[in-house]
């Protein structure tokens, strides 16, 4: 009796070393496969946050946002090649009966540049200029935008509905015309966060309104 287990337990061995290996093989194959859709995510434009006050007679805007470059684009700021975002912020009265009309926006335009000579990543606006040593702080700090005015153009309604809007891009157009044409059309250039589009009554003092975004 004692002889008769013996086979029995060395051809269930073998058999399951027949299974974990094709199975070991699929998992590992599958990592490999989603390794580039992990990467692709990490570039891009991620609007996290979202804050709009009353501010005297107007309006002021302060948005939280991640920014990462691509390979592509790196190689560009390290060919000393300055890559403008621009935030766009729009509130619109839509109306049934007429156009619809643009009461209130804001246009906001930061450039990136790399000093191969420092080493040193600057950040340039026409309010402020500051470098900094690694392009991840850089990027941390042109993500965030604080207490931006807004221009008010129409006359504005506590009471309205309004739809607001909000995105953040790459301005190829402020771009060397040879790399525009190299840009255009291309996906490695081509980098924006969703545009953001809720509908809001305006703030107030005593009740400023805040979202999360993606």
């Amino acid at each position: 009796m004692t002889a008769s287990f013996i086979p029995y337990c060395k051809k269930t061995d073998r058999y399951m070393g027949r299974v974990k290996l094709p199975y070991a093989s699929l998992v590992f194959l599958w990592l490999i496969l989603l390794l580039p859709a992990a990467t692709a995510q990490a570039e891009g434009i991620r609007i996290k946050n979202v804050n709009l006050a009353a501010a005297g007679e107007g309006y002021k805007i302060s948005v939280d946002s991640e920014i990462a470059l691509n390979p592509t684009l790196e190689q560009a700021l390290e060919k000393g090649i300055v890559l403008y975002f621009v935030f766009k912020f729009s509130l619109v009265d839509v109306r049934w009966y007429w156009l619809d009309d643009e009461v209130v926006r804001g246009k906001y335009r930061v450039g990136l540049r790399y000093y191969a000579l420092t080493r040193q990543y600057h950040l340039n606006h026409a309010s402020f200029s500051q470098s900094f040593n690694t392009l991840t702080e850089a990027l941390q700090v042109m993500g965030r935008l604080h207490d931006f005015t807004l221009t008010v153009k129409s006359e504005l309604n506590q009471n309205t509905d309004y739809i607001a809007s909000l995105r953040i891009w790459l301005d190829l157009t402020r771009m060397p015309k040879p790399f525009q044409v190299e840009a255009f059309g291309s996906s490695r250039w081509n980098l924006s966060s969703d545009k953001l589009e809720w509908s809001m009554k305006l703030p107030t003092p005593e009740q400023p309104f805040q979202m999360k975004g993606q």
